[in-house]
């Protein structure tokens, strides 16, 4: 049955997409109001004096919505290392102690402390990969490991990026506390699909971006930080980022206190004529939609790509440990070098991720696509 979501893009009906876990397409909306933008940053003088803060706020309330947060407790960012950044900048991490990162995770959640460890004098704890992608019982045991150094950071993404398989946040958190350690996620994979509240979650941040399931632009992002987290020194000194500082004030330097909440820590240049109003309406989509909905929606769609690539010579991340959006696809006898060209070119579009094939739908794909991937891959590898 078609997705009642597809004509809210503009995805020929010959065309596969499932590389949502690389880049989202934007949605006809999304690409309007770009346009739109656009025309306002031609003829910047018609803008209103609030239209930026309202730009700003809009996207800021959009994101947090999302994930159950308090707009005050979101800030608006480029990506998630620069929120990883942040993070670390404020955060003191004991010499001799130790973050634990996962294996092969992305960049943002581990090289940070990677950069950071020789001269602030802790240890990186890399947890190996489990055979059976059992991750969260390798957190658990990865923290409770007799003679470990004392747990200090716990940075790690909400679900592994190569293959999708998921994490218990909850449980890693609540582990975490008994530590004593900070949690930090990189929920890149997750939000929007997933549903995160951040209330009963309690991370000390939590951090994603929107070009990839939130359908958004390149270079817009989101960090929710934990009310304790808000009273470091941002990664840059901005004006909006104090109390006092406003260029249409008789005083320049008012006040120089740090903002009392999130937005202290928002971006340097923050003010984007077209990229913020595409965020906002792409986030307003979603929320429109739910994560709850769109996991609904999305969990048929990996099943049925599993079952019909039951046979082949490939290994797929087992159904206990997978999220409901992304399904990796291993080639225990070695696969064909060309295969991304090979799907591409029967028009099925996914991505390569450490040996992997990722498989990743969302809203606008249907049964039709996934048995079309589901031909090619036969095709292929038969």
């Amino acid at each position: 049955m078609p997705t009642p979501y597809r004509d809210l893009f503009d995805i020929p009906r010959d065309v596969a997409y499932l590389n949502a876990a690389s880049c989202g397409p934007l949605p006809n909306a999304t690409v309007a109001a770009g346009r739109a933008a656009m025309a306002n940053k031609a003829q910047p003088w018609r803008l209103g004096a609030d239209f930026i803060s309202e730009q700003n706020e809009r996207a800021r309330a959009a994101a947090a919505k999302l994930i159950n947060a308090r707009a005050d407790d979101v800030s608006l960012i480029p990506s998630v290392g620069y929120g990883i950044a942040t993070v670390a900048k404020s955060l003191d991490v004991p010499r001799g102690s130790r973050a634990l990162v996962l294996e092969d995770d992305h960049t943002s959640p581990v090289l940070e402390w990677e950069a950071r460890a020789e001269s602030q004098g802790f240890l990186v704890d890399t947890v190996a990969r489990p055979p059976g992608l059992d991750w969260t019982a390798a957190v658990l045991a990865a923290m409770q490991r007799p003679g470990a150094a004392p747990l200090s950071v716990v940075s790690i993404s909400s679900i592994h990026w190569t293959d999708g398989a998921v994490l218990d946040l909850d449980a890693i958190a609540a582990a975490t506390r008994r530590h004593g350690a900070a949690f930090i996620v990189d929920a890149t994979q997750s939000v929007g699909v997933i549903p995160i509240d951040v209330a009963s979650l309690d991370p000390d941040a939590l951090i994603f971006p929107t070009y990839k399931w939130l359908l958004g632009p390149y270079a817009r992002a989101f960090l929710y930080l934990a009310k304790r987290r808000q009273s470091g020194i941002p990664l840059e000194q901005t004006q909006h980022g104090r109390r006092g500082v406003r260029a249409d004030n008789d005083v320049y330097f008012a006040d120089l206190g740090y903002a009392d909440t999130a937005r202290r820590f928002d971006m340097g240049q923050r003010d984007h004529f077209v990229s913020m109003p595409m965020t906002s309406t792409s986030l307003d989509l979603i929320n429109e939609l739910g994560p709850a909905t769109i996991m609904r929606t999305l969990k048929p769609l990996v099943d049925r790509l599993a079952d019909g690539l039951a046979g082949l010579p490939i290994s797929l991340t087992p159904a206990r440990y997978r999220t409901p959006h992304i399904l990796g696809v291993g080639f225990p006898n070695g696969r064909p070098a060309d295969l991304v060209q090979r799907l591409a070119r029967q028009g099925v579009f996914a991505a390569m991720r450490l040996g992997k094939l990722r498989l990743s739908p969302h809203i606008y794909n249907d049964a039709a696509d996934i048995d079309r991937a589901v031909d090619a891959l036969r095709s292929a590898l038969g």
